[in-house]
């Protein structure tokens, strides 16, 4: 179930109450008159079966509530309602299958921003990615993958693609190739500092790593991974299920494979530097596309699922 809020101008309000009136998916409705004051106007509130609120919301969209005045959804983790469970029988689909078109984008923007917070995580991440790597250890190289920030901007793409967001698109890229370019150079100058220091020496770098060696050696395991990670990590930021989200950050090469990288280039091993940049690719190629095919499965069946769905609350409401 998901709880909205709709502050809006008086003029639009019974557009807005007509709109959710003849949706059986809301299962309560309240209009709280004039007590909005920015905009001026009302405000409106109400309960709706998450399967149904990208159509609510689409029409709301189409009556210009998000020029004039604000939309906001919410989940509502607990809930004890008759109207409320008969509104979600009357909805098409599963509510943890149902994707919230308008959330998932809004999360897309938001965690695809070239910030200073973004630009620290990865560099964090890198860092700890390069010395994971030097002391072959396995258990800082999957610490470097949780923290790194690059999944959502590399689900973005696939998300914006389906959405036709270009904007989004734009800025994803952007993202990534600043992220990953930056971090790579502070790895480096870190490394350089460190080979200066004598706290890293060519024969750690050169030396058997059988605990990370597949950081600097891709094969075609490298993108099957990529793929199914890729995917879980789509269906876990569009369902309302999202246990399986950390399961993916740390099944891919990303990170890892940049702090390899800086590491190649501080003590000049070109193989390594080459291997790891193909493994950062190929994974970040991987994820992408895996995330662009899950949405548009999910867009494709939503839709036929919905079709049927909507012939069964059709001859549920004849019953009545």
């Amino acid at each position: 179930m998901l709880h909205l809020r709709i502050s809006v101008p008086a003029d639009l309000t019974s557009g807005v109450v007509a709109v959710l009136e003849r949706a059986p998916a809301v299962s309560s409705l309240a209009v709280l008159d004039g007590a909005s004051r920015r905009p001026e106007g009302d405000v409106v509130l109400a309960d709706v079966a998450r399967e149904a609120a990208n159509d609510l919301c689409d029409e709301l969209l189409e009556l210009g509530v998000q020029r004039e005045g604000t939309l906001t959804i919410e989940p509502v983790d607990t809930w004890v309602s008759q109207p409320g469970y008969d509104a979600e029988r009357l909805a098409p689909g599963s509510s943890a299958d149902a994707v919230v078109w308008i959330d998932v984008t809004r999360r897309a923007y938001a965690e695809s921003e070239l910030n200073w917070t973004y630009l620290s995580f990865m560099s964090l991440a890198t860092l700890i990615a390069a010395i994971a790597i030097v002391l072959d250890s396995q258990i800082l190289v999957i610490g470097a993958m949780v923290l790194g920030p690059e999944f959502v901007p590399i689900a973005a793409l696939g998300i914006a693609l389906v959405r036709r967001r270009f904007h989004l698109l734009r800025m994803a890229l952007w993202t990534l190739v600043v992220g990953f370019v930056l971090a790579i150079l502070l790895t480096c100058v870190a490394a350089l500092a460190a080979k200066q220091l004598g706290w890293v020496t060519l024969e750690q770098v050169t030396a058997p790593r059988p605990g990370t060696e597949f950081i600097y050696t891709p094969d075609k395991w490298s993108f099957i991974v990529a793929v199914i990670a890729g995917a879980a990590g789509v269906l876990s930021l569009t369902s309302a299920r999202v246990g399986g989200l950390a399961g993916a950050f740390i099944s891919v090469t990303t990170v890892p494979a940049a702090g390899n990288v800086a590491l190649g280039l501080a003590f000049g091993q070109l193989v390594e530097v080459r291997g790891s940049a193909l493994q950062l690719g190929i994974n970040i190629v991987g994820m992408a596309l895996a995330g662009w095919l899950t949405l548009v499965f999910q867009k494709t069946v939503w839709n036929r699922f919905a079709d049927r769905r909507e012939r069964l609350r059709e001859r549920l409401l004849r019953h009545r």
